[in-house]
């Protein structure tokens, strides 16, 4: 220890060289630049509200809020320019209001809390909008006539026609009952942190109650500098496989009658209700319902009067239903017709059912995946959505009718397009990039894609790069035997000559439903990988069987058994590399961050043959001590599935490590625990194995937080590679 701590000072001490010369004269990429500079980090068009007029839209500027018109991008009224400072901003519904959120404080990956303001527009009138401490998700409702907000788990209304708050409830306790938001594992597997919804008639809030009081804690020591003798403990309900979840019930609140009914969502409390939503209406409320091992998914409609539901629809599956796969459910204003997605036929799809659950049609088909479903034009019936027809790699912009007929491709260049449609969908703002592209942002006309106006083009990012030596990905299907193929990308030096031997460093993530190999910008790790390609390295990415957008067989081939087919897959890729005859197959390297930890951990192990170095940042190090929603969907439960859990858990194939090994973490991960990287650490000493470590004090997954956090990281990592692979 006190000599990778001497040699992590001695590198402090060194000069750094920036903007060094490379044999054709053109600038070498610097760690400076991806991490200091952020020189490639490109321009976008931020903070785009569409008005009810899809030909206007709001933006921030510093500390005012503008009115701009779409087609020419002028601003045409200032909506607010005041003394009260703020991070961001809602309209109300009329947009004649607008809430002010200030001092903006995150608490974990979704949720905050703020000071929040009423600013009417007409007559510049500005109102706190409670005192009493800070607050999180205050919205308008539909008329704009009330705010909701909570507060230290609680809920409340504001009537701003007099400016008094209505207390809906009031037994909210930190870590014991949460009213109208999400408990830890919500908000992190289930991607929300406000847990309360207006009605359509604003008469209405339906909101969720999480009761904690049997979830274990999880306790983080945090250190706050040498000025405080004593670190002080941060406890938070945290449910790690196996162990008891917060007990989930569902209330709708009668603004007028100050009455709340709670919905009936079965006697069983060992469930998942991962969504609610209104329908058209007000008296009818959207349920989603899952089993604790998340194979059966239910839609409820619930009259919100009496409490009563129906099960309308259920989707079952031998291994998981992914509800980031089914999470498109939208109620036609015709009050007659929804739209879900599913898996069901082997890929993600679009279906139309009526509002007893029958089904309509099935609107897509085919084998690609959609990716997302943006919204509908009910006035020209048709969907708007982006899918994987044209590559896995890509996603592309659809338009296909509500009869399932006349799909068309609105988007054209080869990439990645993430659309932002207007309310009344004649517009949609597109996000593009490509590996080669750099990001653009672009108005199109939504009925057929056309394009209207250019507003970020990054020509000036394109300029800096034509000063730099720039190695592009390569990308290519790569066959690891067995009729299997995967993709990949490769990144090779500028001078790259084929009768040289290279070693390689593989990046890896590798989770459940995810991708590495995209045909999009990065404008950060892809640097880095040029600073790497300059000093003589390839850099090789793979997607193994268990990621996403190839289909469902493919995806949920890992389930009850995690780590099995991903590590076979990347020590097959590694191997099939090492055929190539420009690749060194003695000096193979692999890393990753996050399930890609795990994966780099194992793949080391598994691998050891294979791989020489490896680097672990923030790894699962055993499936038991990540939470239940994610790990039992594709694990089941412990208690259920023992081997499943233990048999590809990097503590337990310690005694195969022979590289050199890395494992990064920050102590304040409240996400992957650092508690993972202490066992693994317990594990490699007991089998008298040498590593290298590192942690990063208070630092939560990301590691980014304070100066200098990533540019040091990776300054680390660049120099564990050079001195062992």
């Amino acid at each position: 220890m006190k000599k990778l701590i001497l040699f992590l000072w001695v590198l402090t001490l060194l000069p750094q060289i920036s903007c060094a010369q490379s044999t054709s004269g053109k600038k070498l990429v610097s760690l400076e630049d991806v991490w200091q500079n952020y020189t490639f980090y490109p321009r976008s068009v931020r903070g785009i509200n569409w008005m009810k007029d899809g030909q206007y839209y709001t933006s921030k500027q510093a500390n005012t809020i503008v009115k701009r018109n779409i087609s020419t991008g002028q601003v045409e009224e200032t909506l607010y320019q005041g003394d009260v400072a703020f991070d961001s901003y809602s309209l109300s519904p009329q947009e004649d209001q607008i809430l002010l959120a200030n001092e903006e404080e995150s608490i974990y990956r979704r949720s905050s809390k703020a000071h929040f303001y009423v600013y009417q527009i007409q007559g510049k009138k500005i109102q706190k909008l409670s005192e009493g401490g800070k607050q999180s998700y205050a919205t308008f409702s539909p008329n704009g006539e009330r705010v909701a907000f909570v507060r230290e788990n609680n809920l409340y209304f504001l009537n701003l026609s007099d400016m008094k708050t209505q207390t809906i409830t009031q037994d909210g306790k930190f870590n014991f009952l949460i009213h109208g938001s999400t408990d830890w594992v919500y908000e992190e597997e289930f991607s929300f942190a406000q847990a309360f919804f207006w009605s359509p008639d604003s008469k209405k809030i339906a909101f969720f109650t999480f009761d904690e009081s049997e979830v274990k804690e999880y306790n983080m020591q945090k250190w706050e500098g040498a000025e405080t003798s004593y670190p002080y403990d941060y406890r938070y309900k945290y449910p790690k496989a196996g162990e008891a979840n917060s007990k989930v019930s569902i209330h709708v609140h009668d603004i007028e009658s100050g009455n709340t009914t709670r919905m009936d969502i079965g006697q069983e409390t060992d469930i998942y209700i991962p969504r609610i939503n209104w329908t058209q209406d007000p008296n009818l409320l959207s349920i989603r319902r899952m089993n604790r091992l998340q194979n059966k998914l239910e839609i409820l409609h619930a009259n919100v009067n009496t409490g009563k539901t129906q099960v309308i629809l259920t989707e079952t599956s031998d291994t998981y239903v992914d509800l980031d796969f089914t999470d498109d459910l939208t109620y036609l204003e015709n009050g007659q017709e929804f739209l879900h997605t599913s898996e069901k036929d082997g890929y993600k799809h679009i279906y139309l059912y009526d509002l007893q659950g029958k089904l309509i049609r099935q609107l897509t088909q085919g084998e690609w995946e959609v990716s997302t479903v943006y919204g509908v034009d009910e006035k020209n019936k048709l969907v708007y959505f982006s899918s994987t027809e044209v590559s896995p790699l890509e996603r592309q912009i659809y338009a296909i009718g509500l009869n399932g007929k006349g799909k068309k491709q609105l988007s054209q260049r080869e990439g990645t397009h993430r659309p932002n449609f207007s309310r009344d969908f004649k517009y949609y703002l597109d996000n593009y990039s490509s590996h080669t592209q750099v990001p653009q942002v672009s108005l199109h006309k939504a009925s057929d894609g056309k394009l209207l106006k250019t507003f970020e083009d990054n020509s000036a990012l394109e300029k800096t790069l034509s000063q730099y030596q720039i190695s592009p990905k390569e990308y290519m299907s790569l066959d690891v035997g067995d009729g299997l193929a995967l993709n990949a990308w490769m990144i090779k030096p500028s001078d790259f000559q084929a009768s040289k031997k290279y070693p390689v460093l593989m990046f890896v993530y590798g989770g459940p439903g995810s991708q590495t190999v995209t045909k999009s910008w990065d404008a950060f790790n892809f640097f880095w990988y040029q600073t790497l390609a300059d000093k003589g390295y390839i850099i090789v990415s793979v997607d193994n069987r268990g990621t996403g957008a190839r289909g469902e067989q493919f995806k949920k081939i890992t389930y009850a058994n995690l780590g099995k087919y991903e590590t076979e897959d990347q020590i097959a890729a590694a191997k099939a590399l090492a055929k190539l005859p420009y690749i060194d197959a003695a000096r193979m390297g692999i890393w990753g961050w996050s399930y890609g930890g795990y994966m780099s951990s194992l793949s080391i192990m598994l691998g050891n043959d294979v791989f020489k170095t490896a680097i672990a940042v923030a790894p699962v190090t055993t499936w038991r001590f990540y939470d239940t929603i994610y790990t039992e969907r594709y694990l089941k439960k412990p208690q259920d599935n023992p081997d499943g859990y233990d048999k590809y858990s990097p503590i337990n194939h310690v005694e195969k490590l022979k590289g050199k090994f890395l494992l990064v973490h920050g102590t304040g991960d409240d996400n992957v625990h650092f508690q993972n990287s202490v066992e693994l650490q317990n594990a490699l000493i007991a089998a008298g194995k040498q590593f290298d470590s590192f942690y990063y004090p208070n630092r939560a997954h990301g590691i980014s937080r304070g100066q200098n956090t990533r540019y040091h990281l990776y300054q680390m990592m660049s120099d564990f590679l050079e001195e062992n692979l």
